[in-house]
């Protein structure tokens, strides 16, 4: 099992593109490995023979640098190694975390060979929950009996019920892909819901993936080792609405820009003016050190289907909006659709997450994403009437401003107060004179 990324320490087994018997050329893709970030494609770097493949697709938290195939020389008999085991390859390696011992082991269990223990004399077997295919553990069973399923259809077949053995795959070889799992309908329409039977359990598990595991395993870690504090900001937002209107609306049509985009921009020029929160903490031989930063590297929250991952538009203050605008629809789409690069998503310099397109959301707080000491976390957009003019009588007249609330969470290590503060009255100056986001 290849370590796909710096912090993948086991992984799950996709399809395989290659059976025993075929050659391997450099570069060639070997299996699928869904990692702790995303789903790859392990290509492999040498010339040979595939001898035994050990990890069936499918098998699930099979830890960094134990064996999953045997390759041999070009020309080698491969029938030598029919029956060849994990353990004739020296067996699993132990995952390198202590908490995923208890996983590792449960995946390393030797196949059934067919023996069955029987129950003690003095006892009933449990009768088995009555459960259709598409529900519960039956299903988890059937799609473990599957093995010609992507770790993304797996996973959709799981999250809509659907009976993978009634599912012919599209794909290479017959795999089953998430657009079969998308496509497939019931014959006859969707089937009457059943009453529960008596006893049946009034909830429903569904096993974390390897990626959820791991946002867990970042942000409890975040939350306990970075003191966060919180600033907040009302920010007007209706010059920043008009110069996006006007720039898509142009003749040659050349902006389709989002609110986010130019956000994106003013949040890489606040943080040049205030560079202290464009740093991060790090702990490195023995040393501790604040690097500053001196450029804006802008990690972009997005939501997939396996959780929330930060692609990462570089270099942010050397960009026009154009070309920022189409590097976050480029890496957004590939972040849902599992396809990012490791040095694509792992790095960046600040965050921003935002939550304006729900417009129940007025604002909120966000995890700082470490190492990194900032990330702003972006609230609908309301109309609130402010007074145009004023008089000793009060408001001569009221207009309506399109307004944001703004919050940023800061690491207390890297960054003080007053910085904080500084950092967001950069940012909501950026913001309501947008014409410098231009310049």
């Amino acid at each position: 099992m290849p370590a796909l990324s710096p912090t993948m320490t086991s992984g799950n087994i996709g399809a395989w593109q290659k059976k025993v018997g075929d050659s391997i050329a450099p570069g060639d893709v070997l299996v699928e490995i869904e990692t702790d970030k995303a789903q790859m494609d392990f290509e492999f770097q040498d010339e040979g023979t595939i001898a035994a493949i050990l990890r069936d697709a499918g098998e699930k938290d099979v830890a960094v640098g134990s064996p999953i195939a045997v390759m041999v020389d070009e020309g080698e008999d491969v029938s030598a190694f029919q029956g060849f085991s994990i353990e004739d390859a020296g067996g699993d390696k132990k995952p390198d975390t202590p908490s995923e011992k208890g996983e590792a082991s449960e995946a390393s269990e030797p196949p059934n060979t067919g023996s069955k223990t029987a129950p003690p004399a003095n006892e009933e077997p449990a009768p088995a929950a009555i459960e259709s295919e598409s529900t519960g553990d039956r299903l988890e069973t059937a799609l473990q009996r599957q093995p010609n399923v992507s770790p993304a259809a797996r996973k959709l077949a799981l999250e809509k019920g659907v009976p993978i053995g009634s599912i012919k795959g599209t794909g290479k070889g017959g795999l089953v892909t998430k657009e079969d799992i998308d496509k497939y309908k019931p014959a006859g329409g969707a089937p009457p819901t059943a009453a529960a039977p008596a006893g049946a359990p009034t909830y429903e598990d569904t096993e974390a993936s390897s990626m959820r595991k791991v946002i867990a395993t970042r942000l409890r870690e975040s939350m306990q080792q970075n003191p966060h504090y919180f600033v907040a900001s009302t920010i007007s937002v209706s010059k920043l609405l008009k110069l996006r209107e006007a720039l898509n609306a142009s003749a040659d049509g050349k902006y389709k820009l989002s609110v986010n985009d130019l956000l994106v921009k003013a949040l890489a020029v606040a943080a040049r003016k205030v560079p202290a929160a464009n740093s991060s903490w790090r702990e490195e031989g023995g040393k501790v050190v604040i690097r500053q930063h001196n450029v804006v590297d802008v990690s972009v929250a997005v939501s997939t289907p396996v959780g929330l991952m930060t692609p990462i538009v570089k270099n942010v203050n050397g960009l026009g909006l154009e070309s920022i605008s189409s590097q976050i629809k480029d890496l957004g789409k590939r972040a849902r659709d599992g396809k990012l690069k490791p040095e694509e998503y792992q790095g960046g310099t600040i965050t921003i997450s935002n939550m304006g397109m729900n417009p129940a959301v007025e604002r909120f707080t966000a995890v700082i994403n470490p190492p990194q000491a900032c990330i702003v976390a972006i609230g609908t957009t309301k109309k609130v009437a402010v007074p145009s003019e004023l008089s000793e009588d009060g408001p001569a007249s009221i207009a309506w401003d399109d307004q944001i609330v703004i919050t940023g969470s800061f690491d207390h290590k890297v960054v003080d107060g007053a910085i904080g503060g500084e950092f967001m009255k950069e940012l909501k100056k950026a913001v309501e004179n947008p014409l410098e986001l231009l310049l």
